[in-house]
């Protein structure tokens, strides 16, 4: 009998244990955070392999050349965007934990709201920084998304066109980089749908692959607009309870303040009696 009631009692402490550590981890922060990890990775990933395969249907296809020197061209401000790809993926995973951690913390803050523990002022300043950086981390990826939605548009363009061509005869289109800024307009780089270059660019891997990967980063970057998002709610439910939470522990030391004086008083009006008594 003894042993099977220690066999119960180390389940249940078990399964409290369980409970608690369960219970005790920020949920809404550890999904969003899951989140905007994948959706920055994925952002990242594609877009340096999409960057990539643009660079070569330029130089393939449309036999642009790079630049000599330090001369601002298509294949600068390609470069250009890889290294902000490499900042985003560095900052965005150091943020991501910061975000996690004030999200344990807060957890952990509420949980232990009725023990002795007090909330101080700088967790509550802190939580209000992070919720100002979500939101100002929101409107960054509202632009990052819009701006990968441009090259998602051109390259369906171009998918479009070689999956017509051979349905219209006689379609006599050309693609011009003119048109999109990617070469000054003294330079003609384009190739139309007649000419061998384009049906070699159409079935090949390159066009397809490069949009594909573009949209996959267009779906990224959305995912990151989500988790923030996301963050946003949680860090602002997280500072509305700590500002509670904090009235109430007010509450609490005020209300055992004037417990205790009444306390004091009527022990010093028994010692008085006493005295009067006596």
């Amino acid at each position: 009998m003894e042993e099977n009631m220690d066999e119960s009692q180390s389940q249940k402490g078990c399964k409290e244990c369980c409970e608690r550590c369960v219970g005790s981890l920020p949920w809404a922060s550890l999904i969003a955070t899951i989140l905007l990890y994948m959706g920055v990775a994925l952002f990242c990933g594609c877009g340096h392999e999409a960057l990539s395969g643009t660079v070569t249907i330029l130089q393939n296809y449309f036999e642009v050349i790079r630049a000599p020197g330090e001369t601002l061209d298509v294949f600068t401000i390609i470069d250009i965007l890889k290294y902000i790809i490499y900042g985003l993926a560095a900052g965005f995973f150091v943020f991501g934990v910061l975000l996690l951690v004030e999200g344990f913390f807060t957890t952990g803050a509420i949980r232990d709201l009725y023990g002795e523990f007090k909330i101080s002022a700088c967790g509550r300043c802190l939580t209000a920084f992070l919720m100002f950086l979500a939101y100002l981390f929101f409107l960054v990826w509202l632009g990052v998304t819009a701006f990968t939605s441009l090259p998602v548009f051109m390259y369906f363009n171009v998918w479009s066109m070689c999956q017509n061509t051979s349905l219209v005869e006689g379609a006599n289109l050309c693609l011009d980089l003119r048109q999109f800024g990617a070469v000054t307009i003294s330079e003609e780089r384009k190739v139309c749908t007649g000419s061998e270059k384009f049906f070699k660019m159409c079935e090949s891997n390159e066009l397809d692959l490069t949009f594909h990967l573009f949209v996959c980063t267009l779906a990224g970057a959305g995912a990151a607009v989500i988790a923030m998002v996301h963050f946003l709610m949680a860090l602002a439910a997280n500072w509305g309870y700590l500002k509670d939470a904090s009235r109430i522990q007010k509450y609490e030391d005020i209300k055992s303040k004037e417990e205790q004086e009444l306390h004091d008083i009527h022990s010093t009006r028994s010692k008085e009696r006493l005295n009067a008594y006596t």
